[in-house]
């Protein structure tokens, strides 16, 4: 059986932040006497707030872990409708629910983010048969302070340090190690399924499309702006962009700064027409917004889809071109990859 020791080791193995709480929830599972493990964080989109369950494990083997890209956010639950783990969350400290007696089963609700600079929310839902005992408690408090220790550090490697978003590194690691893999999961899984056949008895294969997005930022005239105001004001435009991206995307977003004025989005959704709303919602939202310094500070955007033969390099050329294309017609445009293709203005 393996040690606390061994667990702290497969929580410092790691080198990104994905499947840390999938390794925390087998550690507690592995060294204590309980029946289940949660681990829920707080996604928001457009101002509501619902709860993920983005890993969970029983101590009868159950369990599954949640990619949040490909989350159906209005299938889950408010925030509110759970008061305990709300109260967690709040207090940022733990809360009981026991529901026979002070020595019987309960709910332990642990907050997961204490004190996380990245401002990312969540708790740890411990189901137990009775009370912890202080060394199981105890043992509990190590595994997360790693936890943390380790979410921070990797958060550290992966941001920008100006703005707080991902960084390009953090872009690569995602392309290569999820969206990939999922994709060309997809398309093996179509290719051993039989093929369908027309009425003359040919063969017709579809090809469902990939449905992740990846979206190129820019913002108009900023060495203009840099030039005329100096670094101190062009950073601090770069700030309201950032900001205004994670008070307009998703929670589950990916939101990226790769440089200079140069920012990015890859997201998960089912239909080009609502990933192109996204990026308008976010382009008036930065018109919107005057700056006392500058004024008015407005984007281009431009879009492509993520296929299985991408590379992070392939796909931003194509959103950079669409980007390239608004910023030429006139600024404060949004433009789709895809579209500008059908249209006949790029070759594919």
């Amino acid at each position: 059986m393996a040690t606390l020791l061994d667990h702290l080791l497969k929580l410092t193995d790691h080198r990104d932040r994905d499947h840390l709480e999938l390794t925390l929830s087998k550690a507690l599972i592995d060294l204590l006497p309980i029946e289940r493990v949660v681990m829920a964080r707080v996604l928001s989109e457009e101002g509501s707030r619902r709860w993920l369950e983005i890993a969970s494990l029983d101590a009868r083997g159950g369990g599954k872990l949640i990619d949040p890209l490909w989350v159906d956010f209005g299938a889950l639950r408010s925030v509110d409708d759970d008061k305990s783990r709300l109260q967690c969350l709040q207090s940022q400290a733990k809360v009981e629910l026991a529901w026979a007696g002070e020595e019987g089963p309960r709910i332990t609700y642990l907050p997961l983010f204490a004190d996380n600079p990245d401002d990312d929310e969540g708790v740890v839902e411990i189901h137990s048969g009775a009370v912890l005992k202080p060394e199981q408690q105890a043992t509990t408090d190590a595994l997360l302070h790693v936890f943390r220790n380790m979410y921070r550090l990797l958060a550290y490697s992966d941001r920008d340090a100006l703005t707080g978003l991902l960084n390009r590194k953090a872009l690569d690691d995602t392309f290569y190690s999820a969206v990939l893999e999922e994709l060309g999961e997809s398309i093996q899984a179509q290719q051993a399924a039989p093929a369908p056949t027309d009425a003359s008895g040919q063969e017709r294969r579809h090809r469902v499309p990939p449905n992740y997005w990846l979206g190129s930022v820019s913002v108009d005239g900023f060495d203009q702006i840099n030039d005329k105001y100096g670094n101190l004001v062009a950073e601090d435009v770069l700030l309201l962009v950032a900001r205004i991206m994670r008070n307009t995307f998703r929670t589950y977003d990916r939101l990226y700064r790769l440089g200079g004025d140069k920012f990015a989005v890859l997201m998960h959704c089912p239909e080009e027409a609502l990933v192109l709303a996204a990026f308008e919602r976010f382009r008036v939202n930065v018109e919107k917004f005057k700056t006392a310094q500058v004024g008015g500070v407005t984007i281009c955007a431009g879009f492509s889809r993520v296929s299985a033969e991408d590379s992070p390099d392939s796909t931003l050329a194509r959103a950079e071109r669409a980007v390239d294309f608004c910023q030429s017609s006139g600024a404060n445009q949004v433009a789709s990859h895809g579209e500008l293709v059908r249209r006949g203005l790029f070759t594919p």
